[in-house]
């Protein structure tokens, strides 16, 4: 059996940053805490939390804490989240991704210029509730091509239309051309992060030609979420895993070819477990 394995796999540059950061800080007897969790990846987590490293879920968590660090993930935070860190004098990382800055600083020049905010991107995301944080007036969350057919805005603002930086770059294109259809004055500003398009791109090309596809990631994570998804569409013999514990298969003799790829949320030592496994048992 012939195994391939995306070359753009695993750790995205936002991630990697984020996750060393936490590491660096582990184990030093000072109270480490994330906002959320560093990555989409429970193995990981549990680790950073074997290491004495707490999760902040909520404004009401982080308003309990008294000392320690508080690091910002990836996926970056609110405005406000920033003002109560400050306001209760705790120390702080920043370790939102580059990409998501860049979101954050066009939403709140857009949205004081007075333009309606559109973002392109999963509701309830956290990625999208920080982006959503930096607005100067409330955005609006388009989730899918469904959503986009019925959108209807009275308003005589001029939209400003950004992207999750993990949104599928296909749909994106095609919610962007249903507002162009529907007559919106808009302004796009493709914030889909350059890995992203590359990742799925890769993953499709993989899934098309194989006789089945893995796809490996945490179960909350959105961009391995999507990959899934775009496999799905290729290979219909696809399966979601989280780790190499996850991978039950009885594979078919006429299995010749197998696909893996991964979510930027997926440690490399997760990935070469199932490759090894597959390649050996299969």
């Amino acid at each position: 059996m012939k195994v391939i394995v995306a070359e753009n796999i695993g750790f995205c540059f936002g991630v990697k940053r984020a996750v060393d950061a936490v590491y660096e800080q582990a184990g030093h007897g000072e109270p480490i805490y994330t906002y959320g969790a560093i990555t989409h990846n429970e193995a990981v987590v549990e680790d950073l939390e074997k290491k004495g490293v707490r999760v902040i879920e909520s404004r009401e968590e982080l308003e309990q804490i008294r000392e320690g660090t508080v690091i910002i993930r990836a996926h970056g935070v609110a405005k406000s989240i920033y003002e109560q860190i400050e306001a209760q004098g705790l120390k702080f990382i920043d370790a939102t991704c580059p990409f998501v800055k860049r979101i954050h600083d066009t939403v709140k020049k857009e949205s004081a210029a007075g333009r309606q905010i559109v973002v392109v991107g999963n509701a309830g995301h956290p990625e999208v509730e920080g982006i959503m944080g930096w607005c100067e007036t409330p955005a609006i969350v388009i989730e899918s091509l469904e959503e986009a057919q019925k959108f209807s805005y009275e308003g005589e603002k001029e939209l400003c239309i950004v992207a999750q930086t993990t949104y599928n770059y296909n749909k994106f294109q095609d919610i962007v051309e249903i507002f162009q259809q529907k007559g919106y004055n808009v302004i796009v500003v493709n914030t889909i992060c350059n890995a992203t398009e590359v990742r799925q791109t890769e993953a499709r090309k993989i899934a098309a030609q194989v006789d089945m596809m893995i796809v490996i990631g945490g179960n909350h994570s959105s961009n391995t979420r999507k990959l899934y998804e775009i496999c799905m569409q290729e290979c219909a013999n696809t399966y979601f895993i989280q780790t190499l514990d996850d991978l039950k298969l009885k594979l078919p003799e006429s299995v010749r070819l197998v696909g893996i790829t991964a979510g930027a949320s997926t440690p490399n030592n997760i990935i070469e477990e199932v490759q090894n496994y597959v390649r050996i048992n299969f």
